[in-house]
């Protein structure tokens, strides 16, 4: 069996959306306090410099992540910013995951979106079954 490592970054932002589409009180205007871990995996650590011992540097996830949030989810609309028209949780997680795939994040298997405390989705394009823990913790098998 292969070495594996799973790495998770958290970041959080706060912005507003509305769900059209919603036959409830989300089809109003309305924000949250967004709360997302993105992951990646690798097989190998780096084996010299500055980066020794790591898969990838937290910070070097970050420098991804950082744009995206900047410019294009907190304080924001998010059906505007994103070009959403219907910003589920669902369709948040895998514009966010595109997003950092096409900036070419290396290793990048997943991103969780928790929209409220107890709201939780994750978007991966990986063939590997995730599994939720009660905790709140995702893992990877």
């Amino acid at each position: 069996m292969e070495n594996q490592w799973v790495l998770g970054k958290e970041f959080r932002f706060e912005a507003a959306h509305e769900l059209p589409h919603h036959d409830g009180k989300c089809a109003r205007l309305h924000g949250h306090s967004w709360r997302g871990v993105v992951y990646v995996r690798g097989t190998a650590l780096n084996e010299s410099g500055s980066k020794a011992g790591m898969v990838i540097d937290y910070g070097d996830i970050k420098k991804y992540l950082q744009p995206l949030l900047d410019d294009y989810l907190d304080h924001h609309f998010l059906n505007k910013t994103t070009g959403l028209e219907n910003p589920t949780s669902e369709e948040l997680s895998r514009w966010i995951y595109e997003q950092l795939e096409e900036r070419g994040l290396p290793g990048l298997i997943a991103v969780r979106i928790d929209e409220t405390c107890t709201s939780t989705c994750v978007y991966t394009k990986s063939e590997q079954p995730i599994i939720q823990m009660f905790s709140g913790n995702t893992i990877f098998i």
